[in-house]
């Protein structure tokens, strides 16, 4: 659902009891409708998050760490020049409307405190970001939106700011009087259902919430205005009361989730209208339940779409070797009847004073089987009996030698595929372009795809840094992004006394624990093993099994692709991935 009037009123209401005093430290824009606000004050530091796009509007605190692009865009640049440094006074929502005014005192260019505001629009595809001076003039915006041609409101620059237009016709559910209810009950048509008829007379109310109002009034969802016996009384009875929520600032963080604990909905009170069929729990805060709808959601989806054409790459050439060595292995099983060809040229040869030449088929005694039974052999009538068997000796002489070269390539096919699914795991991994970007690198040195040369005049931006994580007692833990970080990890950073970790027999991420020539307390090891099991293909597995070693007993086999190791004298622990502890660990 979108984060309707009332949602967005508990997560202002949350956030002004956390954020309101704090300064902005840093602006950054990740996404083109995406921003993140650095924040810094007395207490912990924050990261608010603002999304105006079309299907995931919102604004909430994020413990999330996103990408930022090579070079930041306009609009983030100007937020930088006019709000670094500034502090936020207040948070403000016009009465039943989905936007957001951050009132903020910010120095200008010669040190002059002045007053700002950030208004954060969250309404569909018009969603907007619009920063505001003290005269209500317009600085600049996400999205300009004006025009000879555009009969709607104008967003520019240099341009007074007015609020989007107010839906006519819809009354606000808080200045609803138990008089004014009854009146408008009186004239609602009978044809409609309550729930439809609550979403075209109410502004700020969602299509579940007024599905909840009726649920709770009727016990079912789909009822008729013309079925309502009471007259309306339990139904204004449980409007009321979510009036009365919003009043008193009663909001509670529900999420609702399917069967397989996919997010689907949220609301700010208990929703019993799914009863058995959804699951329904009760959020830390407002950010935390929000972060958890869309954010990772959004970061997959998102994540999904940009390394498609990777995917697709890597999956075409694993599905081309597989084909090929299911064809190895049909040629395989055909060579293991190499010693009837031998058998059938040795009987020719013992038989060739009885054969004449022209004869298609030789019925002789087969003195390789015990019972001395006889065994028929097929001949080509335009060979000679000597050139008969000399063509069966050859073919046994071929598929001899083509099992010992079928036997090699079948192992390099199989090493192919499990270092292709290897490179997918990492895709999925990924957390932003630049990790794609190495993975791109990586297939590119390994001759699955083109190396994409840079123009001499573009800038190359840094390649990404293994993953660092700070274990509770103190100790560095690295982790690789991909395979290419995996062997340089392991093979050139790490000193032979760290402590090498890796998830048993399937795919994942190479982690190091930087001892610095101490034994890592059992506390570290298991976090550690925590962070394997996490980057690996076993992630929302439990109780997975991961080794451990020094270094030193971890070696690159000959020929082997990027990632691949072998590693000798290991233990192994048994440990659950765990999202949120892999989170506070991270640096």
């Amino acid at each position: 659902m979108p984060l309707d009037a009332i949602c967005l009123a508990a997560v202002r209401h949350e956030l002004s009891g956390k954020i309101a005093g704090y300064r902005i430290d840093k602006v950054q824009q990740p996404e083109r409708d995406l921003l993140i606000l650095s924040l810094r004050g007395q207490a912990e530091p924050f990261r608010l998050l603002i999304s105006v796009g079309s299907g995931d509007s919102r604004v909430h605190i994020t413990e999330h760490r996103y990408e930022n692009p090579a070079s930041p865009p306009m609009f983030c640049m100007l937020l930088r020049k006019y709000l670094v440094g500034a502090r936020i006074l207040s948070i403000n929502q016009p009465p039943a409307e989905r936007i957001l005014e951050f009132e903020l005192q910010a120095p200008d260019s010669m040190g002059v405190t002045t007053q700002k505001r950030l208004i954060i629009e969250l309404i569909g595809n018009s969603s907007n970001i619009i920063l505001v001076d003290g005269d209500g003039l317009v600085i600049d915006c996400l999205r300009r939106v004006g025009g000879e041609l555009n009969d709607k409101r104008t967003v520019l620059p240099g341009l007074k700011y007015h609020r989007p237009p107010i839906q006519v016709g819809k009354v606000d559910p808080q200045a609803v009087s138990k008089e004014i209810w009854d009146k408008l009950y009186d004239e609602a048509s009978c044809d409609k259902t309550a729930e439809k008829w609550l979403i075209s007379v109410f502004s700020a109310l969602s299509p579940l919430i007024c599905r909840e109002i009726v649920w709770r009034a009727y016990g079912q969802c789909d009822v008729r205005i013309s079925e309502i016996e009471d007259g309306g009384d339990a139904l204004c009875r449980e409007f009321m009361n979510i009036v009365q929520i919003v009043n008193v600032n009663g909001f509670e963080p529900w999420s609702i989730a399917d069967m397989e604990d996919s997010p689907r909905d949220f609301s700010f009170l208990r929703i019993g209208q799914y009863e058995n069929l959804m699951q329904v729990s009760l959020a830390e805060n407002f950010s935390a339940m929000l972060e958890s709808h869309y954010t990772k959601s959004a970061q997959v989806s998102r994540m999904r779409q940009r390394a498609s054409a990777t995917t697709k790459t890597v999956k075409t050439a694993r599905d081309r070797i597989v084909r090929k060595l299911i064809a190895q292995q049909l040629e395989l099983e055909k060579t293991a009847q190499r010693d009837m060809f031998r058998q059938c040229g040795d009987i020719i040869t013992a038989n060739l004073h009885l054969m004449k030449k022209g004869q298609s088929m030789l019925t002789a005694q087969d003195f390789y089987c015990s019972e001395n039974s006889m065994r028929d052999i097929q001949l080509n009538p335009l060979k000679t009996p000597q050139q008969n068997a000399a063509k069966y000796y050859k073919d046994y002489t071929k598929a001899r030698t083509a099992e010992k070269y079928l036997i090699e390539q079948t192992k390099i096919g199989e090493t192919e595929v499990q270092y292709l699914e290897s490179v997918l795991e990492v895709i999925a991994l990924a957390e932003g372009e630049k990790d794609l970007d190495e993975i791109r690198k990586e297939l590119a040195q390994t001759g699955y795809v083109r190396e994409n040369k840079q123009k001499s005049g573009k800038a190359k931006t840094a390649a990404p840094t293994p993953l660092r994580f700070k274990s509770s007692t103190g100790m560095q833990i690295f982790a690789g992004r991909n395979n290419i970080q995996n062997d340089l990890l392991t093979m050139k950073t790490a000193l032979k006394s760290d402590m090498w970790l890796h998830v048993q027999k399937i795919h994942g991420s190479h982690v190091i624990i930087s001892c610095k020539g101490t034994q890592p307390d059992e506390t570290t090891l298991y976090e550690a093993a925590v962070i394997a099991a996490y980057y690996s293909s076993a992630r929302h597995g439990s109780k997975v099994s991961v080794d451990f070693t020094p270094v030193r007993n971890v070696k690159k086999p000959p020929g082997g692709r990027p990632g691949m190791v072998i590693y000798t004298g290991f233990k192994t622990i048994v440990a659950t991935p765990d999202e949120g502890l892999v989170n506070r660990l991270r640096v």
